[in-house]
């Protein structure tokens, strides 16, 4: 159930947080500057992605969108198209927006120069292109990357991103609940991706992702969903397994779940998930406060040794971003594992994607889960299972 904070939220014609909120993230970020040795800063957004911007000006960016961070000033944030600052005016109430004209980063090193930015004392966090960074090293010397230290920032969500959090988590349930209604022979998987939409589009939800595959059970050909919809239309006898985040303005949840339709599932397909269910158990037995990443993949060796294999990562770090830790099990090269520990606050993704060796046949089973003092606790109420569908 989502609280009262959250549901305000929801009313709301445009969301924010608190001024309390924003001036935590803003002293978070000036810590680093200053560790750093940076002046100013950076940050930055492209292709309707960059979540450092949304969370230090709000603006959830379209097209591009750089912003100049400066202590004792007003952020500026250029947005490259004309006809989209009107928006970003409305949102991004605590930045003075400007048009990002032909060039944004131009005019964000004009912006620099108006504020006396010197040499080797700017920096940036969100994936710059070549063209920017060169323009920017022309103009103050190479950039320093603050890239890391925002994943940092990151790692433990105040209480309230978790109600943001929360909203995401409830819309992608709506989601797979939209997929396991409509799920039955003669639907087509586009036909299921336009229902999950529509159980959450109308609530103020946006699409993440939603991921599905199906296969017949008796003659399975696909592992792991599909990232891109095909017009085959559900069997009597298919599994039909899925990925979904739905989000608020870049808050979203993940849940991942497996069904059978209209027929039991066969032997195979039991026991992949009865392994899948035993590995994400095992895993999120051992993530509380202290807690390695090794602890995580040595927690997934149940899948190899039922014989089977995982094509995903079994884990990663989530909440604003695909972030670390980012886990295989045993059977994947992980290279060396990271050795920082699991912290309270932090959100992760279990979803180990469970798979025979030869990748004909797999399923999915997973969600978002909050590492607290006492241990890791899912953000959604869709129930576990393998299930046979129509229920």
């Amino acid at each position: 159930m989502l609280n009262a904070h959250a549901l305000a939220l929801l009313e709301a014609e445009y969301p924010k947080f608190s001024d309390g909120e924003m001036q935590r993230r803003r002293a978070a970020v000036r810590d680093v500057m200053a560790q750093a040795g940076v002046d100013h800063l950076i940050y930055y957004g492209a292709g309707w992605r960059g979540s450092v911007v949304h969370w230090l000006s709000h603006w959830p960016v379209t097209t591009e969108a750089a912003c100049v961070f400066s202590a004792g000033e007003k952020d500026v944030l250029f947005v490259h198209y004309y006809n989209h600052l009107a928006l970003a005016r409305r949102i991004a109430h605590e930045a003075e927006v400007k048009w990002g004209g032909p060039s944004t980063f131009q005019n964000v090193v004009e912006e620099l120069r108006r504020r006396g930015a010197k040499p080797q004392r700017v920096g940036f966090m969100g994936q710059i292109g070549h063209d920017a960074h060169e323009i920017l090293s022309a103009a103050f010397g190479k950039p320093v990357n603050l890239s890391k230290d925002y994943v940092r920032l990151r790692k433990v969500k105040s209480a309230e991103e978790l109600d943001w959090f929360r909203i995401g988590s409830w819309f992608s349930d709506l989601g797979m609940q939209g997929l396991a209604d409509n799920a039955k022979p003669g639907v087509t998987e586009r036909e299921l991706a336009n229902a999950v939409e529509r159980a959450y589009v109308g609530k103020g939800g946006a699409t993440g992702l939603h991921f599905i595959g199906a296969t017949p059970m008796s003659a399975p050909s696909v592992a792991a969903p599909c990232q891109y919809h095909s017009s085959r239309k559900l069997q009597k006898g298919d599994v039909v397994f899925s990925e979904i985040s739905a989000d608020l303005f870049g808050y979203s949840g993940q849940v991942l779940r497996t069904f059978c339709v209209d027929q039991e599932p066969t032997p195979l397909y039991r026991d992949l998930h009865d392994v899948a269910q035993a590995a994400y158990d095992a895993i999120v037995k051992t993530l509380k406060p202290g807690a390695l990443p090794a602890d995580v993949v040595a927690a997934s060796g149940v899948i190899e040794k039922a014989g089977f294999t995982a094509v995903d990562d079994i884990l990663h770090g989530y909440g604003g971003g695909y972030f670390p830790p980012v886990l295989g099990a045993a059977s994947r090269s992980n290279g060396k594992l990271p050795e920082e520990p699991f912290v309270a606050g932090q959100l992760v993704v279990v979803q180990p994607n469970v798979t025979t060796l030869d990748g004909t046949a797999g399923v999915q089973t997973g969600d978002m889960l909050l590492i607290t003092d006492e241990g890791a606790v899912p953000m959604h109420d869709f129930p576990p299972g393998l299930r046979v569908l129509p229920a």
